[in-house]
């Protein structure tokens, strides 16, 4: 008994970490641009197709190295580029919906995330299919009598990592005060001469590559990824943001801890708990914004007209 309450612990701890990378995403974009950025997990989940793209050329490259380091070479240029497509997106498309009516936004984005999710479909060979993805790291270590898969302990420790480490940029460095300046005031921020255009480009590479981490993770959790996957992950990963407090980031960690909460206590619980893990998932986050409609820690913005 004592060990599956640890396995279903340490199963929620990873989902927890993996929902929370995407979480983070929504809320960051959020709290800079005023904007929901609905395709964030579609740029997010891109992340496990170009990894799988990368490795056969990088197989030459490195004159027939271990598969699983060729993957982890793979995974961490997939990062980058899936930042790079991320301020990419934002330059092309959702620039010019920054200061449209939020409904605007909304449609364009969501309509962005079928665009890629198409694309992936057609362009990644048999793109209809489920594609096996390796985890990062294999093997398991024995802590207190249990054998504990590497791959949970090293999603828990990067996620941690990830998010600290945005925690710190954000609250220690000159590129954060740029971000918090421009997400309290942009007119203000360009009469101190900071560029909100750049601070826009930089935040949405930073949160489309720690989305792609979670991407990775959630792919290397599954062991599939398939092209749609990122419909789940993206309403999981937003509902965790808005439960948290759309813009609050440590909000969304809360409630990306909340939402895989139900999901381990589901699946582990309710018989063929994982064709139901959704619907109480999301009955969770009704009731969270039943009582309280701007998330347990979001503020209620009043304004006067």
């Amino acid at each position: 008994m004592a060990a599956q309450v640890a396995q279903q612990l340490l199963n929620l701890a990873t989902l927890g970490a993996i929902y929370a990378l995407i979480a983070v995403g929504f809320s960051l974009l959020f709290g800079v641009l005023n904007i929901i950025h609905f395709s964030h997990a579609d740029v997010a989940l891109t992340a496990p197709f170009l990894a799988l793209a990368i490795v056969p050329a990088l197989a030459g490259a490195l004159g027939g190295a271990p598969f699983q380091a060729g993957f982890a070479l793979a995974a961490l240029l997939a990062i980058v580029a899936t930042g790079f497509l991320g301020g990419i997106l934002y330059a092309g498309i959702i620039r010019r919906f920054r200061n449209a009516p939020a409904m605007m936004a909304l449609v364009a984005t969501v309509a962005l995330g079928i665009v890629l999710r198409e694309l992936i479909r057609h362009l990644f060979p048999n793109g209809s299919n489920p594609h096996a993805i390796p985890r990062l790291v294999t093997g398991s270590v024995d802590l207190f009598g249990t054998a504990v898969p590497l791959f949970n302990l090293v999603a828990i420790a990067v996620s941690v990592l990830c998010v600290g480490g945005l925690f710190l940029v954000l609250g220690r460095t000159r590129l954060g005060l740029h971000i918090r300046a421009v997400s309290q005031d942009r007119d203000a921020a360009r009469l101190m001469a900071i560029s909100p255009e750049r601070i826009f480009r930089l935040t949405f590479f930073i949160a489309s590559a720690i989305g792609a981490v979670g991407g990775l993770f959630f792919a290397g959790y599954a062991g599939i990824v398939r092209f749609d996957f990122s419909v789940d992950v993206g309403l999981i990963g937003f509902s965790a943001a808005v439960a948290g407090g759309l813009g609050s980031m440590p909000g969304a960690i809360i409630g990306s801890l909340l939402i895989a909460g139900i999901d381990t206590l589901v699946q582990a619980t309710v018989p063929n708990g994982a064709s139901y893990r959704l619907v109480f998932v999301f009955l969770l986050v009704i009731a969270v914004l039943v009582f309280r409609p701007s998330g347990l820690l979001g503020r209620t913005v009043v304004e006067k007209v």
